[in-house]
């Protein structure tokens, strides 16, 4: 089973819907229990990253994470779950994360030139580009298109980077460390393509 970790943040059930029609057993749970059993743990979110800690922190689920991913059981961050993994973000002033993934998360307005002419939330249909093996896109061609919905993105995180997408400046779309995997797109709304990478995550 797949757990789908419910902390209060985002729309969980699309990503269940999404996970049973590959095939694969998933479960919205918040139970400590449920998920330590869970073969693997997908960790998601919309929203800010300081509200989104706290709530983390409040149901102990932040510790759990942690403990489970340092188990070796795979994990997967969604969006702001994907920022979370982060050693920090600078969302609203500063804010620790979870530190599974090097690296910090900041604001694309304050990064993008002055002339892009591109709004923010970068919201939109974007290319991958691969920029080193990755067991999540053993079924995804180079140049596929994903769907992404973001103010902030993870920098300086070149140790863990296995997929980079353009808006302006160079984006961070996915990344990897060791059995941690985190995409700053949606997989569940990113069609075809997306379900083929959830397969993946899913046959780890």
């Amino acid at each position: 089973m797949i757990a789908i970790i419910d902390y209060g943040v985002g729309n969980l059930f699309s990503l269940q819907a999404s996970l049973n029609f590959i095939g694969a057993e998933a479960k919205v749970t918040g139970d400590r229990e449920e998920i330590e059993k869970a073969r693997k743990i997908i960790l998601p979110g919309v929203g800010a990253f300081g509200d989104a800690r706290e709530k983390l922190r409040e149901t102990g689920m932040d510790r759990l994470v942690v403990s489970e991913a340092e188990k070796g059981k795979p994990l997967l961050g969604i969006c702001l779950g994907m920022q979370l993994l982060f050693e920090e973000s600078l969302e609203f002033g500063r804010c620790e994360g979870l530190g599974l993934i090097k690296g910090q998360v900041a604001s694309i307005q304050e990064d993008l030139p002055a002339d892009s002419g591109l709004k923010v939330p970068h919201m939109g249909w974007n290319k991958l580009r691969f920029t080193k093996e990755a067991p999540i896109f053993k079924n995804t061609k180079e140049g596929s298109s994903v769907y992404f919905v973001h103010s902030f993105y993870g920098k300086n995180c070149d140790e863990a980077l296995i997929a980079t997408a353009e808006y302006g400046i160079t984006v961070t779309a996915a990344v990897r460390n060791k059995n941690v995997y985190g995409t700053q797109f949606h997989p569940e709304k990113s069609g075809p393509v997306g379900l083929d990478i959830l397969r993946a995550f899913n046959e780890i």
